[in-house]
């Protein structure tokens, strides 16, 4: 289990820079600065110094200005944990990233590191430490002990996984908590995630907008959001007025070697297909590259398009299209609503727009 630290602290974190003026001058001791010392330096109240470090209105601008420069050049910032103790507040969230031993998803995946930056740094702007850890994809249930044992003051869960029933009797239980994925039927939990069935069905229309015919879905739909992503494949067909073919859906989980014989066997039963939707961007480059050891080009002889816009898409060759999610804004709505069930609202869950990122797989010419 990993605890990130949470830079804030009403004590110095390393010593006063000997540029500083009022450290140069002999004024305060470099190891023994006080609250008390940057309001006799800055000629106010130690409570005006408390409220213009945590930001309260109660402080006009400039006198805030003015203590925040004199706190940072002191090296100074507020020790959150003291001030929790102080207020009897918990101000610790609990993200939890559920470990599938089948498809062996790892911290390390670039997607799931994208979204836990985007919490770390909505969690620092929020004045909150996180709290970091993993369960077992089969027992998301366990997620809660964060908050029943006091530690955290709420949950942020990435990902559904197939346990929707333990997540609705984790809600009905009371714990404050969100989850990154898909809303699903008969839903009691809150759930943030980006519209799965629009960028399905985006990345499908633009596969076929490029005159491919028959495009090939992988991805595991028993996962929701993948499911919902699928959903936009067929819708897309549907409006296109060109058949499914069910050869061409592949149920494919997230693990490299699976896909590889994904693709063989495609090839090895001679479906026809001339371009592939994959449900994430690493789905998707181990599809070009397995493709290019069975001797196909990516984009002349199949057109790919994934899912996620991980920072490697644009680098990978060729540059991968692909549904771009908004992570940055994913960051700050789960932890919005997150603290909004803290603060006693009722759980409501919200849908993020995505984006079509089309690069050199998925264009011929």
């Amino acid at each position: 289990m990993l605890k990130l630290p949470q830079p804030v602290t009403i004590s110095p974190i390393s010593p006063i820079s000997p540029t500083s003026a009022a450290a140069a001058a002999g004024e305060i001791p470099a190891a023994r600065v006080q609250m008390a010392d940057i309001a006799r330096l800055a000629g106010v109240s130690v409570s005006t110094v408390s409220r213009a470090l945590s930001d309260s209105p109660l402080v006009n601008a400039e006198t805030r200005q003015r203590i925040g420069d004199l706190a940072k050049s002191l090296h100074y910032t507020i020790n959150i944990g003291a001030q929790n103790l102080r207020l009897k507040q918990n101000r610790t969230v609990s993200v939890v990233v559920p470990y599938d031993p089948k498809t062996r998803q790892h911290l390390s995946d670039p997607f799931f590191l994208s979204l836990i930056g985007s919490l770390a740094d909505t969690l620092t702007e929020r004045g909150y430490e996180m709290l970091l850890s993993r369960v077992d994809a089969d027992r998301l249930d366990l997620a809660a002990n964060g908050f029943h044992t006091g530690r955290a003051t709420g949950v942020v869960l990435i990902g559904q996984w197939h346990q929707h029933d333990q997540l609705n009797a984790m809600a009905v239980r009371g714990v404050p908590f969100v989850v990154w994925g898909a809303q699903m039927p008969h839903q009691v939990y809150a759930t943030v995630g980006g519209d799965n069935v629009g960028g399905g069905r985006l990345a499908t229309r633009h596969l076929l907008a490029q005159g491919a015919t028959k495009v090939v879905f992988m991805g595991d739909p028993d996962l929701p959001e993948i499911g919902q992503r699928r959903q936009g494949y067929r819708l897309a067909h549907e409006e296109a007025g060109i058949a499914l073919q069910p050869q061409r859906q592949r149920q494919v989980p997230f693990v490299a070697e699976a896909i590889e014989v994904a693709v063989q066997q495609l090839l090895a039963e001679g479906v026809d297909f001339d371009a592939v939707f994959a449900a994430s961007d690493l789905m998707a480059m181990t599809v070009i590259s397995s493709l290019r050891k069975a001797g196909r080009s990516v984009p002349e002889d199949c057109l790919v398009v994934g899912y996620d816009d991980i920072a490697l898409a644009a680098q990978s060759h060729p540059p991968l299209s692909t549904v771009s999610q908004p992570i940055d804004v994913a960051g700050r709505a789960l932890i919005d609503e997150l603290l909004s069930q803290v603060s006693g609202a009722r759980a409501t869950s919200h849908q993020l727009p995505t984006e079509l990122v089309p690069r050199q797989s998925s264009q011929r010419g």
